[in-house]
């Protein structure tokens, strides 16, 4: 993201914001402080992000969304703790809520953070002169923390990689990720898959999904074999570890020692009605037994309670991939599953649960298919052939507009062109173009 001038960080564009309700409000309804003349005891009591302070300050009039959003898990560390005190022992605990209190807090989202300002994560600053935004732009404030895996698969960051086909209809986080969800109303999550499977693929296409679709590779595999993921993601990003450490100064840093852009096919850690899938993509998380040593010895004394490699959904859905081409694309070749061979050695206990022992071989019914092409199946009567990427995207909205920032980004190149023999390269236009859009140039 473009790096943010001292004074854009708290300029106030009093013409725009003498237009926002918020306007009505004393400044020291929310940000407390002095309403006098002298500077110094003007601010005495100030409080810098009202949204830290949420129950005393958004929830004073946000009554509907501030109690759920303040358990919600983007501004609690339930998910870290989950995957955390999973992998260590009761004793423990202390010693990481100490460590979490120097590496994790910051990344989570107080209301400030979406609505009125970028994320403490990024540096922080007024979104646009204290203006109020009721659908945070996805630039400056969702990809500004979801950036390095998310971002880079949906706008296909990844190189040869091509962009999520949602992306491509010109489709942002909101689209699918809701408000409420967001805000976690009526959930009480531990972690972020926990509870109902929203958004999901079947929201938008339960006419192309599983028996009755009309769609041959569907119909074979229903909706219980594989998750949607397993046939219509390219590859992602996984991370080997993280390591967390303070300098001399007492701040905080971390360090990841690799990661690889691959693709894995294992078995559902999280088999439910939900999610009643045997197979689903699998992400390595950035993990490993010596992750928080700076803080202790031997932390995560029960590592091998919870698999390192764990569920996904990456953001790069395409309708045609390697795995589609034909049958024996998976069945019956190892290259796409998480096998022994893939894992390492000292991960091998703690991720028995997902591993297979090899790709599932093809049922002998459908030998006769095996190096055919899958029929190519046109969309259902009413869906959009843009999606598909059979037809050019329609012009965006005037909302859309909004939402994506002052101009659209580059046209990434045609799936057709990823799939064909070469990966194809994006070229320096379209990466200044990219850049722009994201905020970076």
């Amino acid at each position: 993201m473009a790096p943010m001038e001292p004074w854009q960080r708290v300029w106030i564009d009093a013409e725009t914001y003498t237009q926002d309700i918020h306007s009505y409000i004393n400044c020291t309804d929310c940000h407390q402080g002095q309403a006098v003349d002298d500077m110094e005891a003007a601010h005495e009591g100030m409080i810098a992000s009202p949204g830290a302070e949420a129950a005393t300050t958004c929830g004073n009039c946000h009554t509907d969304v501030t109690p759920d959003s303040l358990n919600s898990l983007h501004s609690t560390l339930a998910g870290y703790d989950t995957a955390i005190y999973a992998r260590s022992a009761p004793e423990n605990h202390a010693v990481l809520e100490d460590m979490e209190s120097y590496h994790c807090n910051n990344c989570h989202a107080t209301c400030g953070d979406c609505h009125v300002s970028q994320p403490v994560s990024v540096g922080g600053g007024l979104l646009s002169g204290h203006d109020f935004v009721e659908t945070p732009p996805m630039s400056n404030t969702c990809t500004a923390c979801h950036g390095s895996r998310v971002k880079n698969e949906y706008y296909g960051l990844n190189e040869g990689l091509p962009a999520d086909v949602h992306f491509r209809e010109r489709m942002g986080c909101t689209d699918c990720h809701t408000g409420a969800e967001m805000h976690g109303t009526d959930v009480d999550a531990a972690h972020r898959y926990d509870g109902l499977a929203e958004p999901s693929c079947i929201s938008c296409h339960e006419d192309q999904v599983g028996v009755g679709s009309g769609i041959e590779q569907h119909e074979i595999h229903g909706t219980e074999t594989v998750s949607c993921q397993v046939c219509h993601s390219v590859a992602y990003t996984s991370c080997v570890n993280c390591h967390v450490e303070r300098t001399e100064d007492d701040i905080p840093f971390y360090s990841i020692e690799e990661h690889s852009i691959d693709f894995y096919i294992g078995l559902n850690p999280l088999q439910n009605a939900e999610r009643p899938y045997e197979y689903t993509t699998l992400r390595h998380v950035p993990i490993d037994i010596d992750s928080f040593s700076f803080y202790g010895d031997d932390l995560l004394s029960n590592f091998d309670a919870r698999a390192t490699w764990v569920y996904a959904t990456p953001h790069n859905i395409q309708r045609n991939t390697p795995q589609t081409e034909s049958c024996t694309s998976c069945h019956g070749n190892d290259e796409y599953f998480l096998t022994q061979a893939v894992v390492a050695a000292e991960e091998l206990a703690a991720n028995q649960s997902v591993m297979v022992d090899g790709a599932p071989p093809l049922p002998a019914e459908y030998a006769d298919h095996a190096q055919a092409q899958p029929e190519e199946v046109a969309p259902a009567a009413g869906s959009d052939d843009g999606f598909w990427g059979d037809a050019p995207a329609a012009a965006a909205t005037e909302s859309s507009g909004d939402f994506w920032g002052e101009a659209p980004p580059a046209t990434p190149a045609p799936a057709d062109d990823f799939w064909g023999g070469a990966a194809a390269q994006p070229t320096t236009e379209a990466t200044e173009s990219a850049d722009a859009f994201w905020g970076n140039s």
